[in-house]
């Protein structure tokens, strides 16, 4: 005897009821409105392998909404996902659990991407679903050939972050991208009209999308209109029209649902009005038997998929599987190894900026897996090679992306893009817009994934664009993001080096921060040096008893200032620190060696002093910035705040002095 899918349903209604009154937090209504069109959603549409979480042609789902997390924790348990058990759900929001407030890409099979900041989700979905039509047009339809659905609430709608996201995955045609969105009205102040008043549909609408809405409690209804959907070569919105907290008699269809445990009695009552007379945490055997032959069902499809790839040829098959893992090529270091032999012969002033596009000229021949792009400053950036050729809407073979003036559309594409698997992306825009980029750096660090910011014009020393696009704070607040390298490399082999590192730092985000100005070649060896995040790159010419730390452009300041304390009978070494964070995990007697404790310390840095102190220690000084630019040729700038040679000088005595 079949089981009504309505009771299906139910099921996720009543384990969303019951495990956010436990934890006395959470939210119930979105789980409770949503679970018709998720129930349609996993057993009719959805391709996925419970017992193969990681299957490369699974669909994506994305859970947008992220507090509505009960959603898809209890997806996860019903259709049989071995790590999510029902102990996890009477855990939820506890201390250990993997049932996080909202959902946590890492915590537990089955969830594809960390979501919770609104919107996020669905631009990661937009990069999952571009993912998918790059692998496509390398590898074939016959391995890479599937869906990406997103499940979002109004509040991911208002979020600005929704109209680049939108509007790229419109312009891009991403017609297998599937947004179920849950339109029940209601946000967390009430009703959703006390502050928005948008026609979402025309508006997706005119970013080129497929737009139809539906009953979200009619299961026909929502499954015709997921099929139309996917006949569709546009990406899609679907709107839903659901009651939040759907069954809660007493409190459905109001903000009382929505991030809030029920109570007791109004538990007791929805069980009652649903016909759910089960006690806590219990799905009948026969409803339970139905989900988890939903989640049977893939094993057939990830089986046909395996035959699939091996009829591949040889080396197609393997360039796949090295993709999907994220495992870099034997030998791909050899392009630029030659590049810095190269550079050393010719000693070229170069700004980071281009020695970037220089290293990655050596570099993207031997990963092809490397997705570029640029938010309209490609010929800023320099992030674009001459090799690339553009990712177009239904020509998908290329490997830049235009993301035009989206610079947060585009970082929390490349998540989604790097969570989805078989590509590298990189993106550039000026350092003082990662303001704009900010949320998504955060959840690239949260969740560990490889993404490269290319963040170019880099101080004060892009002139006279002004103190608007000078970032002065931008490095002292990206270092104290955990897990996340920031380089400044300060002149063309050192920017090689740092794309290495970047490239092999597989568990979290870089930053590559990049000047305008051009630098001297101040590296006189090909052997690698930036690893370990600061070395010293000038020696002293006795025991130091100055030790001047720099990063980027002001490492050639550092230098002359070296010369001239040198030639005032003052012994001093210059350290390069393109990477604080890498030196930070060194250990104390290599951190010591660098840097060593009986020296003064002099610190310089086209950007705020904040965090030098840290090097320095109370017998030091720190030359950098202390409040905002200005706009002037770069040089005028560097004489006017300061930041000089003879300044350097000045603080390194006054220190001695002092000591």
């Amino acid at each position: 005897m079949s089981v009504d899918p309505r009771e299906m349903a139910n099921a996720i209604r009543a384990l969303s009821m019951d495990a956010v009154q436990q934890a006395n937090s959470g939210h119930p209504g979105m789980p409770m409105g949503m679970a018709d069109v998720a129930t349609v959603l996993f057993s009719k549409h959805l391709s996925f392998d419970p017992r193969r979480p990681d299957w490369p042609n699974r669909d994506r789902f994305v859970l947008s909404a992220g507090h509505g997390s009960m959603l898809l924790y209890s997806l996860l348990y019903l259709t049989g996902y071995a790590d999510m058990t029902i102990d996890e759900l009477k855990n939820f929001r506890q201390l250990g659990a993997r049932t996080a407030g909202h959902p946590e890409y890492g915590h537990a099979t089955g969830i594809e991407t960390t979501t919770g900041p609104l919107g996020q989700g669905l631009a990661n979905a937009v990069g999952m679903a571009l993912a998918e039509r790059i692998l496509a047009a390398r590898f074939g339809d016959e391995v890479v050939d599937h869906y990406t659905y997103a499940i979002a609430g109004d509040g991911c709608l208002m979020e600005g972050i929704s109209q680049e996201a939108l509007s790229l995955a419109g312009h891009l045609k991403l017609g297998k991208l599937i947004v179920l969105w849950d339109d029940n009205g209601i946000s967390i102040d009430g009703a959703v009209n006390l502050a928005c008043s948008d026609d979402q549909m025309a508006r997706f609408a005119a970013s080129g999308w497929h737009v139809l809405d539906c009953n979200g409690h009619d299961h026909k209804a929502i499954a015709d209109a997921i099929s139309a959907a996917k006949n569709e070569p546009r990406p899609s919105l679907i709107a839903c029209k659901t009651t939040i907290g759907y069954g809660a008699p007493n409190k459905q269809g109001t903000a009382a649902t929505h991030g809030a445990p029920l109570g007791d009695e109004e538990i007791e009552a929805a069980r009652e009005h649903l016909g759910w007379p089960h006690e806590p945490f219990t799905v009948p055997d026969d409803i339970l038997d139905a989900w988890r032959l939903v989640g049977a069902r893939g094993a057939s499809k990830s089986a046909a998929w395996d035959v699939r790839l091996a009829e591949m040829d040889q080396e197609r098959h393997e360039n796949f599987k090295r993709a999907m893992s994220g495992r870099l090529p034997e030998g791909w270091t050899k392009g630029l190894d030659a590049h810095i032999s190269h550079l050393l012969q010719e000693k070229s002033n170069v700004a980071t900026r281009k020695a970037s596009q220089m290293a990655l000229e050596a570099i993207q021949p031997a990963l092809p897996e490397l997705i570029g792009g640029s938010a309209d400053l490609t010929g800023s950036n320099l992030t674009r090679t001459g090799s690339m050729t553009p990712v177009q809407a239904n020509d998908y073979a290329g490997s830049y992306v235009y993301y035009g003036i989206r610079e947060h559309g585009m970082a929390a594409a490349m998540n989604g893009m790097a969570l989805h698997g078989g590509v590298i992306p990189y993106g550039g825009t000026f350092l003082v817009f990662t303001d704009y980029c900010r949320p998504s750096i955060r959840l690239s660090a949260l969740m560990g994934k490889r993404v490269i910011y290319v963040m170019t014009h880099d101080s004060i020393g892009l002139g006279e664009d002004g103190p608007t696009h000078q970032p002065v704070e931008h490095l002292a607040s990206l270092r104290a993001m955990p897990n996340v390298l920031v380089f400044r490399p300060c002149d063309a082999i050192e920017t090689a080096e740092c794309w290495r590192l970047a490239l092999e730092h597989e568990t979290g985000p870089s930053i590559m921060a990049l000047s305008r100005q051009g630098t001297p070649l101040l590296r006189k060896e090909a052997r690698p040096q930036s690893q370990k995040g600061a070395y010293v790159i000038d020696q002293a010419n006795d025991t130091a008893k100055v030790v001047l730390i720099a990063t980027g452009t002001e490492v050639a300041l550092a230098v002359e200032a070296k010369k001239q304390l040198q030639t005032d009978g003052v012994p001093t070494s210059v350290v390069s620190m393109p990477c604080a964070e890498l030196f930070d995990q060194q250990d104390a007697d290599y951190r010591n060696s660098i840097l060593p404790p009986d020296a003064v310390k002099v610190a310089v840095e086209a950007a705020s002093t904040y965090g030098w102190e840290r090097y320095v220690g109370d017998t030091g000084a720190v030359v950098g910035m202390t409040g905002f630019g200005a706009s002037a040729p770069a040089p005028q700038l560097y004489d006017f705040f300061g930041i000089t040679a003879a300044q350097v000088v000045k603080a390194a005595k006054d220190c001695l002095d002092k000591k």
